[in-house]
């Protein structure tokens, strides 16, 4: 048996990220499940690109301030206390409004851990 007491706060903030990401997965050893924390300040997005996975479910748990997810279908508003559920190959980008007055912080979790975001560009 394993367990892992983790505060993210101490985790190395992941380098080339548009916002401040914490990667729980590595520090947990988790095989299946990918997990981590985003703090976002206004302009600034979650994921590296509006993109999509083949395969993984992911689930955005906000624990604080104001995130909007863009998807095809429309611009979703997820409060605090609100989850947000992208299915495989379902496009979104999840970002902080430039005129929001306070920083967002989410828990992301997705499986399987080991299915990269794809590019989707809106206009094609």
């Amino acid at each position: 048996m394993a367990y892992y007491h983790i505060d993210p706060a101490e985790l190395p903030e992941t380098e080339d990220y548009p916002c401040d990401r914490r990667g729980i997965s590595d520090a947990a050893e988790l095989l299946a499940l990918h997990a981590a924390t985003y703090e976002m300040a206004p302009g600034e997005q979650l994921p590296r690109s509006y993109h999509y996975h083949k395969q993984r479910e992911e689930l955005f748990y906000v624990v604080s301030g104001p995130v909007h997810v863009e998807t095809p279908e429309g611009e979703f508003a997820v409060e605090t206390g609100e989850v947000f559920v992208a299915e495989p190959e379902s496009p979104h980008r999840a970002f902080v409004p430039e005129d929001a007055d306070q920083s967002a912080r989410v828990l992301g979790v997705g499986a399987p851990k080991s299915d990269p975001g794809l590019p989707y560009e809106p206009d094609e």
